[in-house]
């Protein structure tokens, strides 16, 4: 088989689509963050914690949904910590963000080694497992690829939508998108900007935690360290490429899933001619070609890392 062909191939794009799921959580909850004018720069440990706390869930005893569950809600929590530093006490998003990271990703090494203080490898839980759709699953390459996943990979694609529609059609939206573009116009309908940034930071951190955890109880079966593997800051990057719009942002995590999933593939025909670390760079490498040629031309949330207090003008 050669480069080109791969393409062609319905195991790559199940492949790239399994690939882009965790993406696709994280880019939407940072997405939401964003769009309400707060950088999230502790994406990174979210979906450490997020990973962490699905899996060790499930093999304490839980139901794969309740591993999700509590992940969301761990998420949630490090988001409201990452909300009240940032936003009604105004420090800097760049400082806790990456605070939040490093408090994050320590505080679930430190936990997993204190739970499991004697193992050596991790232990294994059983994941979801394919879900096929029927009728739709039959369809030659497409069904394969998206109709044979499991109901995360499904959900991912639906939180998709439903950011949409809740940022475009309804009010709760349309007070998040005036928070990061006219905090001001808000205030002056009577709508607390510090509840809308605040809130709108929880549920983008719960949303990457379920990020995390797909790792854990979707694509994988086990929790390991440095699982994320800079995920998170692809993600950043993905909302940038997208534009601040969800359906954007799904191409560009897509796009790049089908870069890594290829690169994988490269490295097993290319016989160990090419160095794999080349590889390995392609999906980066493309992805920072891609944004230089956006980033110029994205209309990013005007009031995005500006602190807002009541009563400012």
């Amino acid at each position: 088989m050669d480069a080109l062909e791969i393409l062609f191939t319905a195991s790559f794009w199940v492949a790239a689509i399994r690939i882009a799921s965790p993406l696709i959580f994280a880019t939407m909850g940072e997405l939401i963050c964003e769009r309400a004018g707060v950088l999230n720069l502790g994406i990174e440990g979210i979906m450490t914690v997020g990973a962490f706390a699905g899996w060790f869930t499930v093999y304490s005893g839980g139901d794969l949904w309740a591993g999700l569950l509590v992940a969301a809600l761990f998420g949630a929590m490090f988001g409201l910590l990452h909300a009240t530093l940032t936003v009604p006490l105004g420090l800097s998003q760049h400082v806790v963000g990456i605070g939040v990271t490093l408090l994050a990703t320590s505080l679930t090494y430190f936990v997993y080694r204190l739970a499991l203080p004697e193992v050596t490898s991790p232990p294994k839980i059983e994941p979801f497992q394919p879900l096929p759709i029927p009728g739709l699953s039959s369809i030659p390459v497409v069904g394969e690829a998206l109709f044979t996943q499991t109901p995360l990979t499904y959900l991912a694609f639906i939180s998709v939508a439903a950011v949409a529609w809740i940022l475009y059609r309804t009010p709760i939206g349309l007070a998040v998108r005036a928070a990061g573009e006219n905090p001001s116009a808000v205030e002056a309908q009577g709508i607390s900007v510090t509840g809308i940034r605040m809130g709108a930071v929880v549920v983008g951190s719960a949303l990457m935690a379920v990020g995390g955890a797909f790792l854990t109880t979707s694509a994988f079966n086990s929790f390991f360290f440095q699982m994320i593997n800079g995920r998170g800051w692809i993600c950043i990057a993905l909302v940038v490429f997208g534009s601040w719009r969800p359906g954007k942002a799904l191409i560009g995590a897509v796009l790049f899933a089908a870069f890594d999933a290829y690169q994988v593939r490269l490295q097993q025909i290319s016989g160990g001619i090419v160095p794999y670390q080349v590889f390995l760079m392609m999906p980066y490498a493309l992805s920072i070609l891609a944004l230089i040629l956006v980033a110029r031309r994205a209309a990013y949330p005007k009031a995005l890392m500006i602190p807002y207090q009541k009563g400012e003008r």
